[in-house]
């Protein structure tokens, strides 16, 4: 893969520590899929941040040229439910938001961190529109509040990526966006490096290959 000898890639990944690890190829699929959005409008923003590595390639990406907002409690994850499994636990993953801050130092004046538990702040934008949202918490009550909030506040052609869909410790998050989308024409694309992502307004068939909502089979056409 060339981007394995990007150096400046590279030298990103050094900075969270993340060069050898198991993200470096969906650190990369974001990058590139941050290309699609180049033309719609709107803020972009992240829900449940850590270190901030997915935040430092969405402000790369965003040339300045638009507001970030990060959400995170700072303090790790909140107490699992029963349909989140027995992967995760409470406080896991925590990362202090100064932390964060230090990690997204070169882009300070262009983003804005919000501590506190989805989705108690995120009325603070709810008069903003959006062209590029990454949901990153792990279980379903956040993950479901996430979506609710953000769905109907994406431009057409916005991307919303959620970085634990189809993870076998994340069944929760997985579930939340299944429901979510049950009856809704986008449904999420999984990766084959884990997560997804679906684009706002285009209609997407189903994972088992049925068509999506607003489609008909060639079969029924014919």
């Amino acid at each position: 893969m060339t981007w394995w000898d990007d150096a400046a890639f590279n030298d990103y990944l050094r900075k969270f520590q993340e060069l050898d690890g198991n993200n470096s190829d969906r650190r990369y699929l974001v990058s590139q899929l941050l290309r699609l959005t180049a033309a719609v409008p709107g803020d972009t923003a992240e829900v449940g941040v850590f270190q901030g590595a997915m935040s430092w390639l969405i402000l790369r990406a965003n040339a300045g040229q638009r507001q970030h907002h990060l959400f995170d409690s700072f303090e790790g994850l909140s107490n699992p439910n029963p349909v989140d499994g027995n992967h995760w636990t409470q406080g896991a993953l925590a990362c202090g938001e100064e932390a964060v801050r230090r990690n997204l130092a070169e882009f300070r004046g262009h983003f804005r961190s919000y501590k506190g538990w989805v989705p108690e702040r995120f009325h603070e934008i709810e008069d903003h529109r959006f062209s590029f949202v990454h949901i990153d918490v792990d279980l379903y009550e956040p993950t479901r509040a996430s979506l609710e909030f953000f769905y109907p506040r994406m431009c057409p052609g916005g991307i919303i990526v959620c970085d634990d869909y189809n993870f076998t410790t994340c069944p929760g998050a997985t579930r939340a966006v299944n429901d979510f989308l049950a009856d809704r024409p986008e449904k999420m694309v999984g990766l084959s490096a884990g997560g997804g992502f679906l684009i706002a307004g285009t209609v997407t068939a189903s994972s088992t290959g049925a068509p999506g909502p607003g489609q008909s089979s060639a079969k029924a056409r014919a």
